[in-house]
């Protein structure tokens, strides 16, 4: 009977499957799959079979995509019972479902079907889903259960996340435990199906992440869904019936898995790189951490680098914790409301709503009586449109401490407004403040051309020229052609040096965040104390910067010496150094390639500079991440020429008997001999782009096959494996020639032999035109292969702090 009933299967309903797209292969009721046979899809996209994860003993039964390797495994049938040897068997039991059984005979894992399935047939359909079917009626389009309804870690194109009625199932994605460990692990992804629908990601039951509410158009957040994209095209369906996700398959195999360490990721495959390529990250920064700063806070990327404050009318809940920079505390309010219609609400445009954790709407109110209706309630603290997407009403309350606010950067479609319910005092004090401000800002505006013109003609008329003696905050400054700043006003500028407004610190000192009467920002670098380096490096930065023109070299503003006191005022540089973003795992991510390449550029025409283009050769002679400032557009300023040395005469290059820099960046002739040129700087750009390129610092590297960072480069240079190099943030689908010519460039600049490497002239050249034929590159040199050779291991011996003594050689 049963092969009448394949005969019938074979020759009436396959032709429609096969039309259907559906896999060749099928499994029945006499058919079966052990250890080491496969299921493969119609157009052999995706297999069906026992796995083993690396670093594990045990078998499973998954699906993965049958030609791409490594192996990316996409859903686990037996995630929570594993077999611990090979005599697994997969087949259609008697009572129609899809069963795993062991050597034993012992069910290991079944779809768990209860009805009656006269003629059960499973399928590996190209898309990645499983399904069980009914051969009698033939209907490819009515699955008895698909896999695609109980998702593992990934989301596959045509797979839906979420809710649905009908089925009453709740689809979420659900992280392995470990790598080698497939078992349901502490991170899920589900979209929480309330009035207001939202994706969250949870670690148990802690929220991690959340989308922002759905307003019918989009997520109330920064738009990462619905960007142009062509590897999958996204759909949500919010009805009585389902609030569900899923995307429709684009031109590439791409998919989103929710990873063991709590990110979530979307890949596409390159077919030319044959590599997965991360396309974007959900939680892509320090603000998508679910109530980062705490309730009452809202958290500002752009805010550089404190990102959280109180909302107005709202104080720190603990001031200590808030100046030491924990701010997950959260702030509570500075004055108490009334409960009386004399309170008042404070807007707040452009932000990512708060969490609705008590909450109540109502769709016929428009947004003026939304307004009274909060008043009405004494616990009601906000309120907002709930029709964000165009409709005239609508009307969102809130209730309690708000949490999980965030200024949004991406400022596309409606405006969305959160009203904050704030006692009458404040509201007045907060249009008091703004009133002046504005004031302020009216008569710094008019009165400042006026105000120096009169100062100009009083100078010119009655001041005759006086002693350098004469002037206030003297010493040594005035030789230098620089702006000079009363201690006064810097003091005032900076808040007295407070803790808040402190930014950084290096050999040279800390270095204070100010703001000027004028309202411009500075960066003030004070020399401290304590400091090793003297007034000599001082003023060596002092005669340098004030000559420099350059929009790739920080621009100082001023300085000061008045007693014990030496301070140079700089531009203040919004996003603080490169380091700051490139070595941190979530403000990598904001670095894209196109803005990475603009700083390796960047700061190539700044060190062009130095060497050719200004009236004085300079050797910058510490050129390191942390010495490259980024700006409010992220372009880049070399800082920091305390240790800068100028060449004169016809000499290109000294020997150093005390070396100064940083181990990781200097160039192995100099670090151990002492011989400094041109061509330092050169290595140390070098280690910088390469640096930029993978994401990883040179000091910090760490790998069994290479002993630095340089030497992983070349090896896979070498090795035709250069992608591999590639930070994974990067997207080399899309650029991998402009990509890859940065790495040659990088590994020409860090050659053992400074006469091989090239000039910056030629660095310049070799970026910025595609066209010409790098030279191959030779192996890098090493430090530390240098120091063993010569018997030193101690590389703490070369400091920052050193002073220099100077021997002139001829031009070699």
């Amino acid at each position: 009977m049963n092969k009448v009933v394949t005969i019938i299967f074979a020759l009436v309903c396959q032709p429609i499957l096969q039309k259907a797209s559906y896999a060749g292969a099928a499994l029945t009721q006499t058919s079966s799959i052990t250890d080491g046979q496969e299921l493969i899809s119609a157009r052999q996209i995706f297999s069906l079979g026992f796995f083993t994860p690396r670093r594990s003993s045990s078998r499973y039964i998954g699906i993965w995509y049958k030609n791409v390797k490594p192996q990316t495994v996409v859903w686990v049938a037996n995630r929570d019972n594993p077999l611990n040897d090979i005599s697994g068997n997969l087949t259609i039991a008697a009572d129609g479902n899809i069963v795993l059984f062991d050597g034993a005979g012992n069910r290991i894992w079944s779809t768990n079907i209860y009805r009656s399935i006269e003629r059960p047939i499973a399928k590996l359909l190209d898309s990645g889903n499983l399904v069980l079917m009914d051969a009698k009626h033939c209907d490819s389009d009515t699955y008895i259960w698909q896999s695609f309804d109980y998702p593992t870690d990934t989301m596959l194109p045509g797979m839906k996340l979420g809710w649905d009625k009908t089925s009453d199932l709740n689809r979420c994605l659900t992280s392995w435990k470990t790598a080698k460990d497939p078992s349901p692990g502490s991170f899920t992804y589900s979209f929480l199906h309330i009035e207001f629908p939202e994706f969250l990601i949870r670690q148990g039951m802690d929220i991690t992440f959340r989308s922002g509410i759905w307003d019918g158009t989009r997520f109330n957040s920064d738009d990462w869904l619905f960007n142009e994209i062509t590897a999958f095209r996204p759909h949500i369906s919010v009805s009585s019936n389902e609030v569900v996700y899923w995307d429709e398959p684009g031109d590439r195999l791409s998919r989103f898995v929710m990873r063991g360490d709590g990110l979530l990721q979307r890949y596409i495959w390159d077919n030319k790189t044959l590599m997965w390529i991360e396309m974007y990250e959900i939680r892509k920064d320090f603000c998508d951490n679910y109530g980062v700063c705490g309730v009452n806070g809202v958290c500002n990327i752009e805010d550089v680098p404190v990102y959280c404050d109180c909302l107005k009318g709202f104080i720190p809940c603990s001031q200590e914790e808030w100046d030491s920079f924990n701010r997950s505390g959260g702030c509570i309010r500075r004055t108490p409301l009334n409960c009386t219609q004399d309170d008042g609400f404070q807007k707040l445009s452009w932000v990512k709503l708060p969490m609705p954790l008590q909450f109540c709407t109502n769709n016929s109110m428009s947004i003026e009586e939304c307004r009274v209706e909060c008043l009405k309630n004494c616990s009601c603290t906000a309120y907002a449109n709930s029709a964000m997407n165009g409709g005239p009403h609508g009307c969102l309350l809130w209730f309690g401490d708000l949490i999980d606010i965030r200024q949004l950067i991406n400022e596309k479609g409606e405006q969305l407004d959160l009203y904050v319910r704030l006692a009458a005092s404040e509201i007045e004090a907060i249009a008091k403040a703004s009133k002046r401000r504005k004031i302020a800002l009216i008569i710094s505006a008019s009165s400042l051309a006026l105000l120096l013109l009169c100062i100009i003609f009083y100078l010119c008329k009655y001041i005759k020229p006086r002693t350098a003696t004469d002037l206030g905050c003297r010493n040594h400054i005035e030789d230098q052609a620089l702006h000079l700043f009363d201690i006064d006003i810097i003091l005032a500028a900076t808040n007295n040096f407070s803790i808040e407004n402190k930014i950084g610190e290096g050999g040279f000192g800390p270095v204070y965040r100010g703001k000027l009467s004028s309202r411009q920002e500075i960066a003030v670098k004070r020399l401290s104390k304590t400091s090793k380096q003297g007034i000599s490096e001082f003023m060596n930065e002092v005669g340098l910067v004030a000559k420099f023109q350059h929009r790739n070299l920080v621009s100082v503003l001023g300085g000061c010496t008045q007693g014990d006191e030496r301070m140079l005022v700089y531009e203040y540089m919004a996003n603080s150094s490169l380091d700051h973003f490139i070595f941190d795992a979530v403000h990598r991510k904001l670095l894209k390639w196109r803005k990475r390449y603009e700083i390796i550029l960047g700061v190539a025409r700044g060190l062009l500079y130095l060497h050719q283009d200004s009236n004085l050769t300079i050797i910058h002679r510490d050129l390191k991440t942390s010495n490259i400032l980024l700006d409010k557009e992220f372009n880049p300023k070399i800082s920091d020429f305390g240790l800068a040395h100028i060449f004169e005469g016809d000499h290109s290059t000294v020997t150093t008997k005390r070396i100064v820099g940083t181990v990781g960046y200097m160039s192995p002739e100099y670090a151990v001999n002492g011989l400094l040129s041109l061509k330092s700087d050169v290595f140390s750009f070098g280690v910088i782009v390469l640096e930029i390129l993978s994401g990883i610092k040179n000091n910090n590297f760490n790998h069994p096959d290479d002993s630095n960072l340089l030497g992983q480069a070349w090896r896979l240079w070498i090795e035709g494996r250069a992608v591999e190099f590639m930070d994974v943030n990067l997207n080399l689908a899309a650029i991998p020639s402009e990509i890859l010519r940065c790495l040659h460039v990088g590994l020409l600049c860090v050659q053992k032999l400074p006469k091989d490497r090239p000039t910056m002239s030629s660095v310049v050249f070799m970026l910025s035109n595609e066209s010409i034929t790098l030279a191959q590159p030779k192996q890098p040199g090493f430090f530390e292969e240098v120091l063993q050779s010569q018997g030193c291991n101690n590389k703490e011996s070369f400091s920052n702090n050193s002073l220099t003594i100077t021997q002139l050689e001829g031009r070699t």
